[in-house]
């Protein structure tokens, strides 16, 4: 590595260093005591899932409680908006129209995470501890003007923080802080298994059981997320001798997951919100609601098996467009042979994708809810999904490819300059 690329991973490890500095510090006026018993007796539901995904910080109510899911929740309605209106479409694919575009994402990442600021500050009005100790600690409304502009300023400055990993650093800024989040509770579920161990309460064999699991998990995982699908092509004879200096790709490659961790963190979103709105009744009916919505159920891991598939064909169809890639094919002088170009190379790539992404999104919701399944069987008396393995294993990997494309690229250039 030369000291560029050791910058680069520098300055990744410090901002992902500030994220966990920012963890810890809390919002004003809020009781932390009584905030981390109340998600401690919650840890097995969709609370405890949402604290997962937080990185902690939602059980010490810091100012990034919230976390980057807003930023997230932003991106992809924007996404959804962009495939429906073309105009809005065609300002995501010009250079300019980028940053307008990146501009409208923000603004709407500063309302979500207003609404949801000022829902979380409501909800814990009445919350107290065992002791009677009340989890706020100022007037109701000074509290929720607080709390709203503190968590505000706290998911800006993770917007921030990722988007300066990004450009400066090495990898996607907003995936490494979700892995930062789930790696940092790693430690303290290692010393919550031990603990279980010791006391009797988990068997040994058990233990090595839910390793076998996880490495299974990891090794799929891997497997797959390198996997994809190379249709090769040809280019005109007048294409190759004018680049005949020049590597031309010879295939285009396409995924077996077109589209990545987004559908398991998007559908473990949209299954979070309601639960941790009918957490606060106590109403029997919509306790029962509650308890079907519990990530120890069975109802909840089918839900986010068929929400994971759902969202598995839907982002695909977006992120992957045969039209386009037929298009540029056919203007830089490149065909598939077989199919004719323009529309038949457009309908056989998205019959390829159509294939990969069946696939794609049955392997998604597996994942998703098989390690549960397995684990369940097990006896195991906590939470363990294969989400937040396959998103730690994606990014890892997405990383690591990163880092080796700019190594590779640095021999390129210094054997440049030694010819030259």
């Amino acid at each position: 590595m030369n000291k560029t690329l050791t910058n680069k991973i520098l300055i990744t490890l410090a901002f992902l260093f500030a994220y966990r500095i920012l963890a810890y510090v809390p919002v004003p006026g809020v009781n932390a005591d009584v905030i981390k018993e109340f998600f401690d007796s919650n840890s097995s539901n969709a609370l405890g899932l949402f604290n997962m995904f937080s990185g902690k910080a939602a059980e010490r109510l810091s100012i990034i409680s919230l976390g980057i899911m807003p930023y997230i929740t932003a991106s992809i309605v924007m996404e959804l908006l962009a495939a429906t209106f073309p105009n809005l479409g065609k300002m995501k694919k010009d250079r300019d129209g980028m940053q307008k575009y990146m501009q409208i994402i923000r603004y709407a990442t500063i309302g979500i995470t207003v609404v949801q600021a000022i829902g979380v500050s409501i909800g814990l009005q009445g919350l107290s501890g065992r002791g009677g100790e009340q989890a706020i600690m100022l007037d109701m409304n000074l509290f929720i003007a607080i709390a709203a502009a503190s968590m505000l300023a706290g998911t800006m400055m993770l917007m921030w923080i990722g988007e300066q990993i990004t450009q400066r650093g090495i990898g996607n800024g907003i995936s490494l802080i979700i892995f930062a989040g789930i790696v940092s509770g790693i430690p303290s579920a290692i010393g919550g298994t031990v603990n279980l161990v010791n006391t009797g309460e988990l068997n040994f064999l058990v233990v090595i059981g839910i390793l076998l699991v996880i490495l299974a998990t990891v090794g799929i995982v891997i497997f797959v997320e390198m996997g994809e699908r190379r249709i090769p092509v040809s280019y005109s004879r007048k294409v190759v001798m004018e680049n005949q200096n020049k590597r031309i790709m010879n295939y285009i490659p396409i995924k077996v997951n077109l589209s990545g961790v987004i559908p398991p963190i998007f559908a473990s979103a949209i299954l979070m919100f309601p639960s941790t709105i009918l957490q606060a009744s106590t109403n029997k009916y919509i306790q029962a609601i509650n308890d079907f919505l519990n990530p120890n159920g069975y109802f909840f891991n089918f839900l986010t098996f068929l929400l994971v598939v759902f969202f598995a064909y839907f982002y695909a169809s977006i992120v992957f467009n045969a039209k386009d890639i037929s298009e540029n094919l056919k203007r830089q002088g490149g065909f598939i042979p077989g199919i004719r170009p323009g529309e038949g190379t457009a309908g056989h790539l998205n019959e390829i994708a159509s294939r990969l992404t069946f696939s794609g999104a049955i392997y998604l919701g597996l994942i998703s809810t098989l390690p549960w399944v397995l684990v369940k069987f097990m006896g195991v008396p906590f939470y363990f999904g294969g989400t937040s393995v396959l998103i730690v294993v994606s990014v890892a990997l997405d990383t690591m490819r990163r880092i080796e494309a700019q190594i590779y690229m640095n021999k390129y250039q210094t054997l440049s300059a030694v010819g030259l």
